[in-house]
């Protein structure tokens, strides 16, 4: 495992975000779900897919605070442009489970 410095570390900007809207992605290549999370005000509402679909439905997603990074590049995933990036965690089966705060937190908060 390669070490990094503090300084590396404070270069990724992980904040919480509230799901404000998520429905089927039937043109990914793999089984997604396509993301809009706000990130309050400093960030605003940035969208992005996730194969998330083992453990979620669009419509239970909605409402719920997730945790990504705000600041690669955006990326296109087929006809969509993810522009963050949800972190999740495997299974024992390999599938994702999204990190979220045990509690409600103000959208935006960066990870520290």
């Amino acid at each position: 495992m390669a070490e990094i410095t503090f300084d590396d570390f404070m270069k990724v900007d992980i904040r919480v975000g509230t799901v404000t809207r998520a429905e089927a992605f039937p043109e990914a290549r793999k089984p997604a779900i396509k993301l809009w999370v706000d990130f309050g005000s400093e960030i605003g509402e940035r969208k992005t897919s996730a194969q998330i679909t083992a453990h979620y439905t669009p419509e239970a997603l909605v409402g719920r605070q997730v945790v990504a990074v705000v600041n690669f590049p955006p990326r296109q995933i087929g006809p969509f442009m993810s522009e963050v990036l949800v972190l999740g965690l495997p299974d024992k089966d390999g599938e994702i489970v999204l990190l979220a705060p045990d509690q409600n937190v103000p959208e935006g908060g960066r990870m520290h």
